[in-house]
């Protein structure tokens, strides 16, 4: 529910007191899976994590969208909006000038031409990974599978494939456990930039396609496709992309039908493709500040659908920023980083051994982490309780580069070795010593850094 506070005066004690109490506007949303799990957080601390997860260790995620297209990076889709970015100068050549050729068009030319998952994914199986993480959609809010709620989609347009459909039939192929990650509740706020324009040169004040409307497509390759769908900008923009969606410190706050939307594109991937994992790029869950219902709901229909399903809970559930309680209904994830020591519940580290979304420039350059430094990670975390799941970023056309396949080969030559210490393991009443226990780099999202600048010695 969306909560609005009101304030009214009470007499208590003969004292004068002001209070805030909240105003619900209740969200729409469509019965979710019946069950032991409701929508409240008592009852989702319940949760026992798979054995599954925690026996697997070590999965690949193929964090690859739309924004891999251009092959610049991450947050191409928002960055190619500000002026003076060198997403945004690279843009102009080699798309055109955001106000005619926004992001929608950077969709339209991606065609993942050589998308070929079966044989992705039983190299991975090959060198180590025991599950597998697709990118359903990403802040640009396009879904990568066949979307009922949602036009501007990767069967509809761009590749014009069911990417999810293909990636959860190639995993469960080769045996391994399917994955999805959801980071599109943020479109609302993160495309925001598509909503400027250009301050000087030729085209000032010429606003950017980010306000585009369904009318305006009448004769281009979008006609019958509404923009809005796509980039949500239809609302007044906050001063600052805020994750805590505080409107004192500058974020907009989502509407109604945006959130219930997104409720039911979650729930239709969840539903259609069955995977057996979903991680939320999200602080504690989608939209949470300004509500739970949305996560809550989900989670609860995960966990009651994966148990009429399995005959038990199958269901795995990432987000990030949670407190000890929160970390009871769902697995704590630390992007880039690590436990600081041994958890008491499973965990997992999301991390990339580059840019989330394809960069060249790092191919180019050889500047991905090394096997050796994933190797000392995985040891690590699984030693504090946790898995790792590793993003190897996929070139525009759907494959991994030279070094990339020549990482993911070392560290399966080391699993195939070591794989004995790794897998199905619990850790043990202490998890290392030396300097390392002592000294500890902060991460940036809680616990310390993934790779630390100080290597682990025989000390």
């Amino acid at each position: 529910m969306k909560t609005n506070q009101i304030k009214f005066t009470v007499l208590l004690l003969g004292v004068s007191l002001t209070v805030a109490v909240a105003q619900t506007n209740s969200l729409q949303l469509p019965p979710i899976a019946k069950g032991p799990f409701k929508p409240d957080w008592n009852s989702l601390t319940n949760y026992q994590t798979p054995e599954w997860f925690r026996d697997a260790k070590f999965g690949i995620w193929a964090h690859w969208g739309p924004q891999c297209e251009p092959e610049h990076g991450d947050w191409y889709a928002r960055s190619m909006y500000l002026p003076g970015n060198a997403d945004y100068k690279s843009h102009l050549v080699e798309y055109g000038h955001p106000s005619t050729n926004g992001f929608k068009d950077v969709i339209h030319e991606w065609k993942a031409a050589n998308f070929n998952p079966g044989k992705l994914l039983a190299f991975y199986k090959a060198n180590g990974a025991k599950y597998f993480m697709a990118l359903a959609n990403h802040h640009d809010n396009f879904d990568n599978f066949n979307s009922k709620y949602q036009p501007w989609n990767s069967v509809a347009l761009g590749p014009q494939k069911d990417l999810i459909g293909g990636w959860a039939k190639a995993a469960r192929k080769n045996g391994l456990r399917f994955a999805v990650s959801v980071h599109c509740s943020r479109a609302w706020s993160w495309y925001e930039p598509a909503q400027g324009a250009d301050k000087d040169g030729p085209l000032a004040g010429i606003p950017y396609d980010g306000k585009l409307t369904k009318a305006d497509g009448k004769g281009q390759w979008w006609d019958g496709l509404d923009p809005q769908e796509l980039y949500a900008q239809n609302h007044t923009p906050g001063t600052k992309l805020e994750w805590s969606w505080d409107p004192a410190k500058g974020s907009s706050t989502p509407d109604a039908a945006y959130m219930e939307k997104f409720f039911k594109r979650t729930k239709q991937l969840w539903d259609d493709y069955q995977p057996d994992m979903i991680y939320f790029d999200d602080s504690v869950l989608p939209f949470h500040g300004v509500t739970d219902d949305i996560g809550l709901n989900l989670a609860a229909h995960f966990y009651n659908s994966s148990i009429q399903l399995h005959g038990h809970n199958e269901a795995v559930m990432n987000n990030k920023m949670l407190n000890d309680m929160q970390r009871a209904a769902m697995v704590y994830d630390i992007e880039r980083g690590k436990a600081e020591g041994i958890l008491p519940l499973p965990w997992q580290t999301d991390t990339c051994i580059g840019s989330w979304h394809y960069d060249q420039a790092i191919f180019q350059n050889h500047r991905y982490k090394s096997a050796a430094s994933v190797v000392r990670m995985l040891a690590d975390i699984v030693s504090k309780n946790g898995n790792l799941m590793l993003s190897v970023p996929l070139q525009r056309d759907g494959t991994p580069d030279a070094d990339e396949i020549k990482i993911v080969s070392e560290i399966g030559a080391w699993m195939k070795v070591n794989g004995g210490a790794i897998y199905a393991t619990r850790p043990w009443k202490i998890y290392g010593e030396g300097p390392s226990t002592v000294v500890a780099e902060k991460g940036r999202f809680g616990g310390q850094t993934d790779v630390q600048k100080k290597p682990f010695t025989a000390e």
